[in-house]
């Protein structure tokens, strides 16, 4: 747990699939998710129990919420309520501000449990990476 101010460069990333690497501060009921994506890079479709809110600092994303996908550059806002389904793809190198309330406890560890292995996902038609 952190608190005051945070040198993001003294933080352990993760790396939950390639080209994605991310760092988590957090206090008591919010984490920020500093993100940087590799041009590229697939964030699969997932869905886990926290809220999600982020703002894209730099770059485009092909971002898709629900049933609504678009592309998006910085400075674009969006909220994702917990267990919506979400994907993104860098579309050139990106960077990523997420805030996740409650906590993500897998970020917390340092580890992914929600976001599927990339030898799990195919991206074949219909097919939502979920198992």
């Amino acid at each position: 747990m952190h608190s005051g101010f945070i040198d993001l460069a003294s933080l352990t990333p993760i790396s939950p699939v390639p080209g994605c690497r991310l760092r988590t501060p957090y206090g008591e009921n919010l984490m920020l998710s500093y993100l940087e994506m590799d041009d590229g890079a697939e964030v699969p479709l997932h869905h886990h129990p926290h809220e999600q809110g982020g703002i894209l600092l730099k770059g485009r994303l092909q971002l898709t919420i629900g049933d609504e996908t678009r592309t998006v550059e910085a400075g674009s806002l969006f909220l994702i309520p917990p267990n919506v389904p979400h994907r993104a793809v860098a579309v050139g190198p990106a960077v990523v501000l997420d805030v996740f309330s409650p906590v993500r406890e897998d970020y917390a560890e340092l580890t992914n449990r929600y976001i599927p292995p990339a030898s799990r996902w195919t991206g074949a038609a219909g097919d939502d990476g979920l198992r």
